[in-house]
């Protein structure tokens, strides 16, 4: 009996690991016969796992969705980076992801092994989550997004812009993005014929999933550098390009990811993009980077260095 159920969590172990699996091949990692593994499969299938049968050549097996959620084998190093993220979901920017990780963090430390509670609770002792204010997202519309971007069924959704304006729009959604706290959606938008990135906290789904359509190629193969060309510089009344006076790392460093884009030129330069609706914004923000730096664009910018200049050496020596 201990034997037969340690080959059973063996076989869950597996049919969990991969999203589908032979016969043959089941029988050949527990050690058994093809008609072992069907008794197992069926005795598993008793226990409330919804395992498909795969057709065709020499069959298989796959672990599917089932009517409630069955217990998960998670190895060693997946128990702690399930637990050290629950514990950090407190800061997160869903709603009601504090309460839910809690949870769901009780029921696991029950069941931690001491050494792996121990290595969970050393880094979380050593980690400091600072709230961050802002609008949450509701679980239910990531839910719902995140099946239309797999199903490839367009949304249709109120959108209400920075200025406050509101407007219908249908999209074609192809990515959940995720930065700092905010959520985006990114998409083709049918009506203005162009990709477009949504605030998903800004947007109210009307329709879950519209009709289906065919996936069109995305508009770079780096979908993060373009996403952050367009969120830091694109979208902005001025984009500003500088030659920064230090390494890409050490400016990088100093430029948040939601703020600039920063590309190496040799060893001590590199390029640095970012935009804004406000010059003031983007004199500050260059100067207090802490970099020598040469301005190429916009001409405006550095007029406007001379007069916060002229206005800061006012204020110092009156």
């Amino acid at each position: 009996m201990l034997e037969t159920s340690a080959r059973l969590l063996r076989l869950l172990a597996l049919l969990q690991a991969h999203r589908d699996w032979s016969g043959t091949a089941l029988a050949e990692r527990l050690g058994v016969s093809p008609r072992t593994v069907r008794r197992d499969v069926g005795k598993l299938r008793l226990l409330g796992y919804p395992i498909d049968a795969i057709s065709g050549v020499g069959g298989g097996y796959q672990l599917g969705p089932g009517g409630s959620m069955p217990p998960l084998l998670l190895d060693n190093e997946e128990a702690v980076a399930v637990a050290v993220g629950l514990r950090t979901a407190a800061g997160g920017a869903v709603t009601g992801i504090a309460e839910t990780s809690v949870r769901a963090l009780a029921k696991l430390d029950q069941v931690l092994p001491s050494r792996l509670r121990y290595q969970v609770n050393t880094l979380s002792s050593a980690l400091v989550t600072m709230p961050m204010p802002g609008p949450t997202v509701d679980p239910s519309k990531l839910t719902a997004i995140a099946s239309a971007v797999r199903d490839h069924g367009r949304l249709r959704f109120d959108y209400v812009s920075s200025n406050g304006s509101e407007t219908v729009r249908d999209v074609e959604p192809y990515r959940l993005v995720t930065s700092g706290r905010r959520w985006y959606l990114f998409g083709w938008d049918t009506v203005r014929s162009d990709w477009r990135t949504f605030r998903v906290d800004r947007l109210s789904i009307r329709s879950p999933l519209g009709p289906r359509f065919t996936p069109r190629p995305l508009p770079s193969e780096d979908l993060a550098g373009y996403l952050a060309m367009d969120m830091t510089t694109d979208r902005h009344r001025y984009q500003a390009v500088l030659t920064m006076h230090g390494s890409a790392g050490a400016v990088a460093d100093e430029v948040p990811t939601t703020l600039g884009t920063v590309e190496p030129l040799d060893e001590n330069t590199c390029i640095l993009r970012i935009g804004s609706d406000s010059l003031d914004h983007l004199a500050v923000w260059v100067a207090a980077f802490g970099f020598e730096f040469d301005v190429h664009e916009p001409s405006e910018l550095v007029e406007h260095l001379r007069t916060l200049t002229a206005r800061l050496q006012r204020a110092a020596w009156p």
